[in-house]
């Protein structure tokens, strides 16, 4: 079997099976790869991103190998492609991080300090509720709360059924929610 188709009677070169360009592929790749590797990583600033440049740029020049002519320079060619590849990644790098301006952060930073003080307002005003309920409630949400027990054992430890625990709960909650809430309203009146 040939592996070369035969040569034309007016001349032209003989072409390459395609298991010989693909010979050809793994040999020049392997030759240069080191070489364009290097190339990468004088570029960026980590070896995870020349690694995944490499891995393109490989894929690139694979499919593109048909319009390698043999017998050309093949770094020079890989290191063309890689550079095309990096250039890209780079211009992806940029369009993915964020830039805000000055006058974006401070307005965060001015929401946030807001927002902070508003719920350091809103423990103060629960802390100041939960003192005002009755110990057996205060006790029922330490031990939930506080401890992290389950429902279910609570309702053991106090004869009482999960349903019943999940009401007192429910209303201790609804209670607290509504003295936050009154507590805040005045403070806001004052």
């Amino acid at each position: 079997m040939l592996n070369f188709h035969e040569t034309k009677s007016d001349g032209e070169k003989a072409v390459p099976s395609s298991s010989e360009r693909v010979d050809e592929f793994v040999r020049l790749l392997g030759q240069n790869q080191r070489k364009v590797f290097v190339f990468v990583m004088s570029m960026v600033p980590s070896l995870n991103d020349a690694e995944e440049i490499i891995q393109e740029t490989n894929l690139l020049l694979w499919r593109e190998f048909d319009h390698f002519q043999s017998g050309t320079n093949f770094a020079a060619w890989a290191c063309r492609v890689a550079l095309n590849q990096t250039m890209a990644w780079r211009k992806r790098k940029r369009r993915d991080r964020l830039e805000f301006t000055p006058e974006f952060l401070e307005a965060i930073a001015a929401e946030s300090t807001a927002e902070a003080d508003r719920l350091e307002e809103r423990t103060r005003a629960l802390a100041h509720c939960i003192e005002k309920l009755p110990e057996p409630h205060r006790r029922l949400l330490r031990t939930r709360y506080g401890e992290s027990r389950g429902v279910e054992v609570i309702g053991q430890e106090l004869g009482r059924t999960v349903a019943a625990v999940y009401r007192s709960l429910s209303r201790i909650r609804h209670t607290l929610h509504d003295c936050v809430t009154q507590t805040l309203t005045q403070g806001q009146r004052t």
